[in-house]
C-alpha cells in the first residue's frame, strides 16, 4: 500500500505546488501592473502641473520666478521699471497681543527716521495696516524677535524705477495698491500683465542717456535762470520716435506724491511737454513762412517788405521787439525775427490757408502720442485778418511743445508728418505719414533755419560741427482772466540738428525764466533758452551717432548775400 500511495503524493504535492507558484504570479501581475498604474497618474499629475504651471505662471510669482509684471526698458535694453519681490511689514489688529505703547517705542528704535507718534497712530488702527511696504531682512528679524503675533511679514511684489526720477513723466508710476496712475504704465498696463508675454521687457523710444542729459540742461538752466519750470524733448523726425522726454519740476516714481505742486502752483506730476499748452512765440514763424512758400504767396528770397515802422491792424500795433526800421526780405525776415513782416507774409497768405496749415499740423487736435495725458490746444475763439496776422508770430494760440516738435520735424525732413510715439521702431521699418510741405519747401526752410543760427537771434544754439539749425521764441504769458503778463514769459528754441541731413528735433523751453546774471539781464529766448540746445546737442550727438564735422554744412551761399551784412561788408 504504501508502494501504491507513494507516487499519488508525489503528483498531489505537485499539482498544488503549481497552483501555488500560479496564484503568485498572478498576484505579482497584479501589483506589478498597480505600480505602473499608479507611477503612470502620478507622471500624469506632475506632467498636467508642469504644463498649468507653465500657462499659468502670470498668477503665480513663484513660477519660474518671474515678475507678475514686466520690464519696461530704454530702446537700448536698459531698465527703466522693474518688479521686484519685497518682503513688507503688516500688523493686524486681531491678532495682538503685547502691549501698543511697548511696541511703538520697540518700532521707532528699529525705524529710529519714523517718529514714535507715527508708529503709536498705526497701531491705533482697528484693521489690518502696513507698518512698511518694503523692509530688509535683518530689520525683519529684529521686528520677529519682538515676539508679537500680530506683525507679519508677507512677500509682495515691488515696482522699482532705478533712474529714481529720471524720465517720471513718460513712465507714469504705480499706487499702493499696484494700479498704474498715468504715463506709459498706464498705456501698457495689458502688454506688462499678459501671460503670454511674461518674461519679455517692453522697450520704449527713450534713450535713458539722452534723457539724462536732456534733463541735466534744463534743470541747470532752470535753477541759475530762476525759472518756475522747464522742458524739453528730443524727436527723431525720421521715424516720430521720442528720444526724450523732460518736463520739470519732476517727481520720483518710487514715492510719488501727486498732489505735489511746482512754484506756479501746477501740479508736478503734469506733463509739461504733452498737456499744458503754451504760447510759443516766434518759433512760429519759420512755420508761417514755410507755408508761404508752399502756397506760392512767396516766391521770391529777395523781395522785401515794409518794416520801418509798426503795423496796425484794428487799432492793434504790431511791433518788432528789436526793430531795423527799414525794409526786409524773407531770410532777413526771420534772421531778426520780425513781427511785422511775418504779419505782412501771413496778410497775404490770407485766413484760408493760415488756418488750414495749422490743421494739417495737428495743432488743433491732442497732440499724438501714447500717452493718455494730452491736453488740447487752446484755439482762437474767431479766426480773422488779425488772428491770422498775430497767429503767424505765435500769439492768440496755444499748443504744447510736442505738437511744435511734430511740426518742425515735417518742415525739415522733406515734408511728412508723423506722429510722435515712444515705442521703440525697429530699425528699417517704414513709419508712414501725410505730406504737409512740398519737399522744395522743406529744403528751403532747412536753409533759413541754419541762417538763424549762424547770423541771428539763435547764435547760442550753435554747436560747432554739428549744423543747428533752429528758431528762437519769448512770448508773454497771457492772465487767465485776459491780457497779457507783461513780467512773465515762456522762451522757447526749437531746434534742428544736422541741417545738411536732418535727423533730430531738440525742444528747449523755460517758463518764466527771470532777468538776471546768467542770461546777461535778458530773459529773452536766444539768450535763456537757445544755450540750452548749444550745450546739449554735443553731449547727445554722438550718443545718436551724429559726430562733428567742421567741413559739413548745408549750403547756403545763395541766401548769404541778402542778409543787410553782406552788402555792408
Amino acid at each position: 500500500m504504501n508502494a501504491v500511495a507513494a507516487p499519488g503524493g508525489r503528483i498531489q504535492k505537485a499539482g498544488l505546488r503549481q497552483q501555488v507558484l500560479s496564484v503568485a504570479h498572478v498576484r505579482l501581475l497584479a501589483v506589478l501592473g498597480l505600480f505602473v498604474a499608479a507611477m503612470a497618474l502620478i507622471m500624469g499629475k506632475l506632467l498636467w502641473l508642469s504644463i498649468a504651471a507653465s500657462g499659468n505662471n502670470a498668477a503665480d510669482p513663484a513660477a519660474g520666478l518671474v515678475p507678475k509684471r514686466g520690464d519696461i526698458v530704454d530702446r537700448n535694453g536698459i531698465p527703466l521699471a522693474r518688479t521686484f519681490q519685497v518682503r513688507a511689514l503688516r500688523y493686524d489688529p486681531a491678532k495682538l497681543l503685547g502691549d501698543r505703547k511697548f511696541l511703538a517705542e520697540e518700532l521707532a528704535r528699529i525705524f529710529p527716521e519714523t517718529p514714535e507718534a507715527e508708529f503709536r497712530r498705526l497701531l491705533a488702527s482697528k484693521k489690518p495696516v502696513y507698518i512698511r511696504r518694503r523692509i530688509l531682512p535683518e530689520l525683519a528679524n529684529q521686528v520677529r524677535d519682538l515676539g508679537e503675533v500680530a506683525f507679519d511679514f508677507p512677500i509682495e511684489d515691488k515696482r522699482i524705477y532705478p533712474h529714481a526720477s529720471t524720465a517720471s513723466h513718460v513712465l507714469g508710476y504705480l499706487d499702493a495698491g499696484g494700479e498704474p496712475r498715468m504715463g506709459m504704465e498706464k498705456v501698457l498696463e495689458k502688454p506688462l500683465t499678459d501671460a503670454a508675454r511674461r518674461g519679455q521687457p517692453v522697450a520704449l523710444s527713450i534713450d535713458v542717456r539722452v534723457q539724462a542729459a536732456l534733463e541735466s540742461e534744463l534743470g541747470q538752466t532752470m535753477l541759475s535762470q530762476g525759472a518756475i519750470g522747464a522742458a524739453g524733448l528730443v524727436l527723431d523726425v525720421r521715424t516720430g520716435e521720442v528720444l526724450a522726454m523732460a518736463s520739470l519740476p519732476s517727481y520720483n516714481p518710487n514715492a510719488p506724491t501727486p498732489n505735489a505742486m511746482d512754484a506756479s502752483g501746477e501740479l508736478t506730476v503734469r506733463n509739461k511737454v504733452t498737456n499744458q499748452p503754451y504760447e510759443l512765440g516766434s518759433t512760429f514763424k519759420p512755420l508761417s513762412v514755410a507755408a508761404a512758400i508752399d502756397a506760392g504767396t512767396v516766391r521770391s528770397m529777395s523781395r522785401r517788405y515794409d518794416a520801418t515802422k509798426p503795423l496796425m491792424v484794428g487799432g492793434f500795433p504790431i511791433r518788432d521787439l528789436h526793430s531795423t526800421k527799414r525794409w526786409l526780405n524773407v531770410p532777413e525776415t526771420l534772421v531778426h525775427s520780425s513781427n511785422i513782416v511775418t504779419a505782412r507774409i501771413a496778410d497775404e497768405l490770407g485766413k484760408a490757408r493760415m488756418e488750414a496749415m495749422v490743421r494739417n499740423l495737428a495743432f488743433d487736435k491732442r497732440p499724438f502720442i501714447e500717452l493718455e495725458e494730452r491736453a488740447k490746444p487752446i484755439w482762437p475763439t474767431s479766426w480773422g485778418r488779425t488772428t491770422t496776422m498775430t497767429v503767424a508770430y505765435g500769439h492768440g494760440i496755444s499748443i504744447t511743445p510736442l505738437h511744435l516738435a511734430s511740426g518742425y520735424a515735417a518742415m525739415v525732413n522733406g515734408g511728412i508728418w508723423r506722429p510722435a510715439t515712444l515705442m521703440k521702431v525697429e530699425r528699417g521699418r517704414e513709419v508712414k505719414g501725410r505730406r504737409v510741405f512740398k519737399p522744395a519747401t522743406s529744403a528751403r526752410m532747412r536753409q533759413l533755419l541754419r541762417m538763424i543760427v549762424v547770423d541771428g537771434t539763435g547764435g547760442l544754439a550753435d554747436a560747432p560741427g554739428f549744423r543747428v539749425g533752429g528758431k528762437t521764441g519769448t512770448a508773454d504769458k497771457p492772465h487767465k482772466g485776459g491780457g497779457y503778463r507783461i513780467n512773465a514769459v515762456v522762451s522757447t528754441f526749437a531746434g534742428v540738428f544736422p541741417m545738411d541731413d536732418p535727423r533730430y528735433v531738440v525742444i528747449a523751453m523755460l517758463d518764466e525764466p527771470t532777468a538776471n546774471a546768467a542770461s546777461g539781464f535778458q530773459r529773452t529766448a536766444g539768450l535763456t533758452a537757445a544755450p540750452i540746445v548749444g550745450r546739449l546737442v554735443p553731449r547727445i550727438g554722438p550718443m545718436l551717432g551724429v559726430y562733428p564735422d567742421e567741413n559739413r554744412d548745408i549750403d547756403v551761399s545763395e541766401l548769404t548775400p541778402l542778409l543787410w551784412k553782406s552788402r555792408k561788408d
